[in-house]
């Protein structure tokens, strides 16, 4: 399932090349573990990636976006032509690489595919204990039977939380189900887009075109996707912003709002309370642990 295993540290540079076989057989995944301030991976495609970030924070640029992963997070990305990620801080995390045949051919010895390319939708996904602490294990392996052991349960992991999104392609437009996944990839692409640029002013006539669909069209597909209109999951994503800035960040709660796409103090606090149950200034000063625990 492996082909190869990278370690990155400190300050250390790697570029890799991946290819697809020229008879599509997949040959197998790679592994990069980055450990340390500044290391750095730059990869030539076509490559479809899983980035896990156990420590500090893993700054990604993919898909012709930039953005950050954090511990707690899985994120997905579709098959990219150029990759380049680096580790902020003391940060450490692992990458698993492949072809979408590599892909293909690792997800079929855990789960049944039927869906044409993409094999992974591009995604964030939540990284629960189980999964962090495989990914530890995996680290931690010791020589190539142990590592494609623990390799397995990675893979196993993201096969499911990706198989979680199965309702929702149902729920998208098309007459067959490989219609209907195509529409949810690019769907998809906005949603994560939207996520990692909440804070900006972001328009439906804009995001339309990124999913190359008509404005009444596309809210009408995000909508019977997500269960929700682009305009809400984009003040969900800015009020968790805030909540995260709340909690780490020395800025005062006005400057939190507006670094946060809220430019109305009051809409601002009005919909903190209504999301979270408790004022931002109460996050700011702590709260209760049983209420911070229900936030999370």
């Amino acid at each position: 399932m492996i082909f190869e295993t990278h370690h990155l540290a400190h300050g250390s540079n790697l570029e890799l090349a991946l290819k697809s076989p020229p008879r599509g057989d997949g040959a197998g995944l790679v592994a990069v573990i980055g450990g340390g301030r500044g290391c750095a991976l730059r990869v030539n495609g076509p490559v479809a990636a899983v980035w896990l970030p156990v420590r500090g924070r893993l700054q990604l640029d993919a898909c012709n976006a930039d953005s950050v992963a954090v511990p707690g997070e899985l994120r997905v990305t579709e098959p990219e032509s150029r990759i380049h990620a680096i580790g902020r801080g003391s940060a450490i995390w692992l990458a698993l690489l492949g072809s979408p045949a590599a892909w293909r051919r690792a997800l079929s010895g855990v789960v049944e595919l039927s869906a044409p390319e993409p094999v992974l939708v591009p995604a964030r996904h939540r990284a629960d204990h189980t999964l962090r602490r495989d990914v530890l294990a995996f680290m931690r392996a010791g020589d190539d039977r142990r590592r494609n052991d623990r390799a397995e349960a990675l893979i196993e992991s993201v096969a499911a939380l990706q198989g979680a999104f199965a309702p929702a392609i149902l729920r998208c437009p098309g007459r067959t189900f490989a219609q209907r996944r195509q529409v949810f990839v690019r769907l998809q692409r906005v949603r994560n887009y939207l996520a990692a640029n909440c804070h900006l002013d972001i328009d439906n006539d804009t995001l339309a075109r990124m999913a190359s669909y008509s404005p009444w069209h596309f809210i009408r597909a995000f909508r019977a996707a997500y269960e929700e209109t682009p305009h809400a999951y984009l003040v969900r994503q800015r009020l968790e912003r805030a909540r995260r800035l709340l909690c780490a960040s020395p800025l005062a709660i006005a400057e939190i709002a507006l670094a946060s796409g809220f430019e109305n103090r009051c809409a601002f606090s009005r919909l903190f309370r209504e999301r979270f149950g408790m004022t931002a200034g109460a996050v700011r000063r702590g709260g209760s642990v049983a209420a911070m625990s229900a936030m999370r």
